[in-house]
């Protein structure tokens, strides 16, 4: 067995005793019979004795005949499939040093938008196959076969031969080009080390618009013919970054070039693939005429995030995917950082309080996991891009930089760039830069945010002139776990002048308040109020005592505090309401006190529930909810206003479509009105991008079996318009309608060609309460279906989780148990494990709220009040 092919199955990972120095690959893509060939020359470097070569291969054939290891042909070749490796044995062992590996292999173009794979355009009214590699986290090995591993760092030099008239892309410029008739060969300059994942080629037909980098750094945005005036925003924001993080990583951008491409079919939002960055159409892509601000906004982001991977993830990158968080926790949060710089008048940081709630309730799951996971196997990787990794990950280093001070932290991580460039680094050794940088304990204190699941919840109370402080971890279904972190705690007394920051390192601890307090009260107690968390920017939650929850009360009403803390207040209520740490009522009385300020996304959570928890109250609930969300919506109304800020223009259509969701028929009816005069006219002012949404939504709030001219009509916008964002916007309501027969329509709508695999999850998303029992049927009945043509393990689990978790019984989570019980496959269990959790917390929350007393009456005293 030793000596055998099979004692390298089963690994987590490759054996160490050869490594690849640089790879010179040629490929042939055919893009009409949607197959490949290539022939590969890796030098590689072989450190201990072996008789075996161990590399990384899926999905390919290779020709045995043609392997070669200097002049040694192999005794013996075996191909692992469910482990994804070649293993190639030789009659003898290997000379230490430096040989050259040899072969040649075929694979096919798949359509599972991983790999090397085709995605399919229109030009000139012809539809046609475009060749793009995807190969993040571990599938450069469907391409040709590597050292699929981000720690095996080589060079690459890359020769592709394609059609005479398309456009060939790859990480680095072109050295030369030969033509031969029909066929060119396009010869590329050699890469820096890089790791395989981030190797890129793309071959069809494009334009380009280009502009240059304060460096000169050529970069282009890239677009299906005819639509590079789209590509302009993308362009100006990515040049402005790169000149950004040169200066934030005191490090030049690595390579002499970078194109940023927007493909059809693109399972992510986007990836980093080094010097050529690939996007779906809707992350790259802005149109003033067709675009929303949120869709500008989206645009910006994105792009920030993956220049941002060019110096952290492509230059320093993780040793192994347990580090997969630090790629994209650092880039989520330093896009906020660069787009915030690039367009203050955005408000940015306040938005990216949605990634950190997102972040908060995943981890309030006890099916959540810490931010460093074990990777044992290939196919658990997919599973950990997650909202841990990103929104958790962006969180805790926003916390951590907010601690230490954005200069300092920014001096460590250029020091940690100059270190780890061209290598590999594991979480620690930030920790280590950072520590010795700013001589805080850091290590020790984001082990505790890093290596255990979840977050705690601070319970605050005032003891005299002392305020004491007790943690314990929160989760959802109202258990404690066991957890300890060590916490910056921030708070501010009376005013944001009086701030103070400490670590809290043990389970209670207590603050002794008198100088603060004394400064700020001339008239007796009642006015003081003290706010934990300032401005949200640590990872946990607060639940104060009933008289510090009054102050603030107070305060909110005397419009004291900062939008982001608004916001935190009640996004901490709404998650201790659903933990049944506080009532439903409670919950209500504290967003009456936001009068026009009501945040929407509780709202609506708020109204969900109570459809299943409170069925007789559920209208006076919902028309509380609409008394609390009106004001604001109708001051920013249906129009656009010359000078208004982004963050109207984006509040007016969250407001809106929050106000259709409750059912508010004043929406609702001048929704449809607009609608019919825009789908005369589809270059009315009077339904601008922005708005288009909320007004999708209401038509189908109207349409029913017996009246479906609105869902026709939405099809036909679909179907006439070329526009990704547009496409999406309609797909986002298709299935919305309250008629289940309609909801059933829109689900099997997903399965035809018109829609794109890549846009399955907007229909997913948009299902209407009324719908949630015929599309789990449906999920049932189509499930083989779905499991083959949804391969992704992102993509699959958005069904699961869009079709699961709204539903709010015990009954119906055993049922689901039931079913998936023998169905269960790695790529989706954890998705299902969180989803029935959800639906289990939503019971238990459920039996709470039924037995509030005075629910009712404090439903019907705060109506009254409004009126």
């Amino acid at each position: 067995m030793a000596d055998s092919p099979a004692q390298f199955r089963g690994q987590a990972r490759l054996p160490r005793f050869a490594a690849p120095l640089r790879y010179d690959l040629r490929l042939r893509p055919d893009l009409a019979a949607c197959t490949f060939s290539g022939a590969a020359a890796v030098a590689v470097a072989v450190s201990a004795p072996t008789r075996f070569l161990v590399l990384n291969a899926a999905e390919l054939d290779v020709g045995r005949a043609s392997i070669r290891f200097q002049d040694l042909a192999p005794t013996d070749v075996t191909q692992f499939e469910e482990d994804e490796i070649l293993v190639i044995g030789f009659d003898r062992e290997l000379p230490i040093g430096e040989g050259v590996l040899a072969m040649d292999f075929t694979g096919t173009l798949n359509d599972q938008m991983r790999g090397f794979y085709r995605s399919k355009y229109v030009c000139n009214g012809e539809s046609r196959n475009m060749a793009v590699t995807q190969f993040e986290a571990a599938d450069a090995r469907r391409c040709f076969p590597c050292w699929d591993e981000p720690a095996f760092k080589a060079k690459f030099k890359l020769t592709l031969e394609v059609p005479s008239d398309l456009v060939a892309l790859s990480n680095m410029p072109v050295a030369k080009e030969t033509v031969s008739g029909p066929i060119k060969t396009v010869f590329y300059e050699e890469s820096p080390l890089m790791s395989t994942y981030l190797v890129a080629i793309v071959v069809g037909l494009f334009d380009y618009i280009e502009s240059s980098t304060s460096e000169g750094t050529k970069v282009r945005v890239y677009t299906q013919v005819g639509k590079t005036n789209q590509g302009k925003f993308a362009l100006d924001v990515g040049v402005k970054s790169l000149d950004l993080y040169k200066d934030y990583f005191a490090t030049p951008y690595p390579l002499p070039k970078l194109d940023m491409i927007a493909i059809p079919d693109f399972a992510a939002g986007a990836m980093e693939n080094y010097g050529l960055v690939t996007y779906r159409e809707t992350a790259l892509l802005y149109d003033e005429l067709l675009s929303s601000a949120s869709n500008k906004q989206q645009v910006a982001i994105t792009v920030a995030h993956e220049l941002a991977h060019q110096w952290f993830g492509n230059l320093v990158t993780m040793e192994w995917w347990t580090h997969l968080w630090l790629n994209e926790g650092f880039a989520s949060w330093v896009s906020y950082l660069a787009v915030d710089s690039l367009f203050p008048e955005w408000n940015n940081w306040t938005q990216f309080l949605d990634e950190t709630t997102s972040g908060l309730r995943l981890d309030a799951l006890a099916e959540s996991h810490p931010i460093e996971v074990e990777i044992n196997h290939a196919s658990e990787i997919d599973a950990i891009f997650d909202s841990i990794s990103y929104d958790k990950g962006a969180s805790v280093i926003r916390m951590l930089q907010s601690y230490l001070g954005a200069e300092r932290f920014q001096k460590a991580l250029a020091s940690y760039i100059k270190k780890y460039a061209y290598s590999n680094a594991k979480t620690e050794d930030l920790w280590a830069v950072l520590e010795e940088e700013s001589g805080e304990p850091v290590k020790d204190l984001m082990t505790t945010w890093t290596k255990q699941q979840g977050y705690p919840v601070i319970y605050a109370k005032l003891n005299g002139h002392d305020l004491e402080l007790e943690q314990a971890q929160f989760l959802s279904d109202g258990s404690s776990g066991t957890g300890t972190w060590i916490v910056p705690i921030t708070f501010c007394c009376g005013s944001y002048d009086a701030q103070k920051k400490f670590l809290l390192k043990e389970k209670t601890d207590k603050m002794h308040i008198k100088e603060f307090t004394a400064s700020q009260s001339s008239d007796g107690d009642k006015n003081i109020w003290i706010k934990l968390n300032i401005d949200q920017t640590g990872f946990y939650r607060v639940k104060y005592d009933d008289e510090l929850a009054a102050g603030l009360v107070n305060a909110i009403k005397a419009k004291k505090l900062s939008l982001m803390d608004k916001i935190g207040i009640v996004e901490d209520s709404y998650a201790l309401s659903v933990a049944r740490k506080q009532t439903l009522t409670s919950l209500l009385r504290l967003l009456n006190a936001y009068h026009d300020e009501s945040d929407y996304t509780v709202c609506l959570s708020i109204s969900k529930i109570s459809v299943d928890a409170t069925p007789d109250l559920n209208n006076d609930i919902k028309q509380l909810l609409i008394n609390l969300l009106l004001p604001a919506a109708i001051k920013l109304g249906w129009d656009p206003k010359d000078g208004e800020s982004h963050l109207d223009v984006m509040l007016r259509s969250l407001l809106l479509i929050a106000l259709v969701r409750l059912g508010h028929n004043e929406t609702i009816n001048e929704g449809v009105r607009r609608f019919h005069i825009f789908f005369e006219d589809r270059k009315t002012s009077l339904l601008p991008p922005d708005t288009r949404k909320a007004a999708y939504l209401a038509v189908m709030r109207t349409v029913s079996t017996s009246n479906r001219s609105g869902y026709d009509a939405l099809l036909k916008i679909y179907r006439e318009t070329a526009e990704p964002q547009e496409k999406s916007r309609v797909l986002g309501s298709l299935s919305s309608s309250p008629d289940k027969d309609i909801v059933l329509e829109a689900l099997n709508f997903m399965f035809t060609d018109e829609v794109r695999n890549q846009d399955s999850y907007y229909i997913l998303g948009g299902i209407s309460l009324e719908g949630r029992e015929v599309a789990w049927t449906w999920l049932k009945t189509n499930w083989d279906h779905v499991l083959k043509t949804w391969r992704s393990s992102s993509l699959i689990s958005d069904f699961i989780n869009s079709i699961v978790s709204p539903f709010t019984s015990e009954e119906k989570a055993a049922e689901v148990s039931e079913f998936f019980a023998c169905r269960i496959k790695p790529s989706f269990l954890r998705a299902l494990k969180q989803s029935l959790e959800r639906v289990r917390i939503s019971a238990r929350w459920i039996e709470s709220i039924r037995s509030e007393p005075s629910l009712g009456e404090a439903v019907q005293e705060l109506l009254q009040g409004a009126a």
